[in-house]
């Protein structure tokens, strides 16, 4: 006689069923509008009315359910879950709010000749027909790109100073990149305008800009890259050190192939944090409106410098130029995100 072995399937008793989620759905439908018949009977009014009587109404009829259903654990389970989703919802409305303002205002002045034409031979004022943002975006370009260059090897070599090698004056650099951190980043351009232009023959360009950008980007580099490294196990490091490598070769073979998605992200955060900045800028490129193709020398324009110019000028045609310089910069930023995380993606898979 022979039996059959029945699988075993695995249970996730906290995964809701379809039989849990309907019920679930209905009450926060009803609990919505509660929400709305009070603000309409009470004079509570305006949008955080509504959400702190939807919190309160679909909290209390939730945690009710889950205490008739399961008892006090769920109850509490139910309470907890809320006041997260609710924490999450309010960390991600002002990102959403703020996508959803720069896109609906800034795709209104998207045109063709934005991308190919600069404000040389137009003003501000005039119809947003009229000129571009090329040489904003070509300085940009510029500078993000000779920031990278400058900061990334510096940062990336001083966190593995930090966290392997851990000199005699490791103490010391510590101390110095966290106060970097806290520098504003007014001082950073005027630091290079007093110590560089004002006394060298570099003077107002995309080079110095990148000076200026590179002292902001380096401790956010530094940082990140830092608490990467320290995540690599020691096992990895004892198992080079075992085979006969040498620190550095260990180094440079192992720790630094098992963070590099660490490292990718530490330069874009680096880079976002550089992208939108303004007040170094003022003092270090001139702000041009003539396309420039050398960072080397003359003046050079930057789209948070044509942002800043166009709001300064107040009318409806520059203002509309901000906006839409906002949206080309943010869509910049993300599409060198996207890049960065791809070709790493791609490494990681060829290894």
């Amino acid at each position: 006689m022979t039996t059959t072995a029945t699988p075993v399937v695995p249970q996730k008793p906290w995964q809701a069923t379809p039989k849990e989620i309907a019920p679930t759905i209905l009450l926060l439908i009803v609990s919505l509008l509660a929400s709305v018949v009070i603000v309409a009977m009470t004079p509570m009014k305006g949008k955080l009315a509504y959400a702190f009587l939807f919190f309160v109404i679909g909290t209390t009829s939730l945690s009710i359910r889950k205490w008739r259903i399961r008892g006090r654990a769920a109850a509490a389970d139910a309470i907890v879950s809320s006041i997260a989703l609710t924490g999450a919802a309010l960390v991600f409305t002002p990102v959403i709010s703020i996508l959803a303002t720069t896109i609906s205002h800034g795709v209104k002045g998207l045109h063709w000749s934005l991308f190919t034409q600069s404000m040389f031979s137009a003003s501000y004022q005039d119809p947003i027909s009229a000129g571009g943002l090329l040489h904003a975006l070509v300085g940009t370009l510029y500078l993000i790109l000779i920031s990278i260059i400058l900061s990334v090897p510096m940062g990336i070599l001083t966190a593995l100073y930090l966290t392997e090698i851990k000199g005699p004056g490791a103490n010391f650099i510590q101390f110095i990149v966290q106060a970097m951190s806290g520098v504003p980043s007014v001082v950073a351009g005027l630091f290079i305008f007093a110590s560089i232009i004002v006394t060298t023959p570099i003077k107002a360009s995309g080079i110095a800009g990148a000076f200026a950008l590179s002292i902001l980007m380096i401790p956010t580099v530094t940082r990140t890259a830092q608490e990467v490294l320290l995540l690599v196990p020691n096992d990895l490091r004892e198992a080079g050190q075992a085979l006969g490598a040498t620190q550095w070769k260990t180094v440079a073979t192992i720790v630094v192939p098992a963070a590099r998605n660490g490292l990718i992200t530490a330069t874009i955060l680096g880079v976002a944090r550089i992208a939108g900045e303004t007040a170094p800028l003022l003092f270090t490129i001139g702000g041009s409106d003539k396309l420039n193709w050398n960072p080397f020398k003359d003046y050079q324009g930057a789209l948070p410098f044509y942002v800043w110019k166009g709001l300064m000028m107040g009318t409806p045609e520059s203002v509309q130029r901000a906006w839409t310089g906002i949206l080309i910069l943010l869509i910049l930023v993300l599409v060198l995100f996207v890049a960065a995380r791809t070709l790493g993606g791609r490494r990681m898979k060829s290894k």
